[in-house]
C-alpha cells in the first residue's frame, strides 16, 4: 500500500470555528476542551486555536497554589486540539464525531515563559507534512506575541465508530 497524501489548494480560507462547532469537531468536553476557537483558518495546512485563559481554570488550584500557571502539558494539548479539529474540519468529515484524532508523538517541545490567568492564549499550527492518515504539525503558544512554548507533533485520523 503506497502512502497518500492529501494536497489543499494553497489558500483555502475557511470562516472562524466557536466553541459550538468545535463540539462537532471533537470529542472533549469541560473541563478537558481546552480551545475557545479557530480562526485563520486555511483547510489542510494551518489555523490559530484560541483559548482565553481565566482563574478558575481547575488546574490552577493545585498549580501552584500562590503562583498558579498553566500545565505545559495542557498547552501541549491545546495545540493538538487545535489541530486536532483543523483535520477534521479539513476531511469534511460527513457526520459530526463520525473522525477522531489521536496524538502519536511530541518533539522538540519547549517552555519559554509561563502562561498566568487571565492571559489570551494563541495556538498557531501548521502541517509540516502528512501520509494518509497520519499527520505532522509545528505549533506554538503566544501570549501578546510573545512566544510561551512550541512543540512538533504528530498524530493520526481514525474513524470514530
Amino acid at each position: 500500500m503506497t502512502a497518500k497524501t492529501l494536497d489543499y489548494p494553497a489558500a483555502v480560507p475557511a470562516t472562524a470555528v466557536d466553541t459550538q462547532e468545535l463540539l462537532t469537531l471533537l470529542p472533549h468536553r469541560h473541563p478537558f476542551l481546552l480551545i475557545d476557537r479557530l480562526e485563520d483558518i486555511v483547510l489542510g495546512q494551518s489555523c490559530t486555536g484560541v483559548k482565553a485563559v481565566t482563574v478558575g481554570e481547575h488546574y490552577f488550584v493545585g498549580h501552584f497554589p500562590g503562583r498558579p500557571i498553566m500545565p505545559g502539558v495542557l498547552i501541549i494539548e491545546a495545540m493538538a486540539q487545535t489541530a486536532g479539529a483543523l483535520v477534521v474540519k479539513s476531511m469534511g468529515a460527513s457526520k459530526p464525531g463520525n473522525k477522531m484524532v489521536y496524538f502519536m508523538s511530541v518533539e522538540s517541545a519547549k517552555f519559554r515563559r509561563p502562561v498566568l490567568p487571565g492571559s489570551l492564549l494563541r495556538l498557531p499550527v501548521a502541517k509540516d507534512r502528512n501520509r494518509g492518515d497520519v499527520w505532522r504539525f509545528s505549533g506554538k503558544a503566544l501570549v501578546d506575541g510573545q512566544l510561551m512554548a512550541e512543540a512538533v507533533f504528530t498524530a493520526m485520523v481514525v474513524d470514530a465508530t
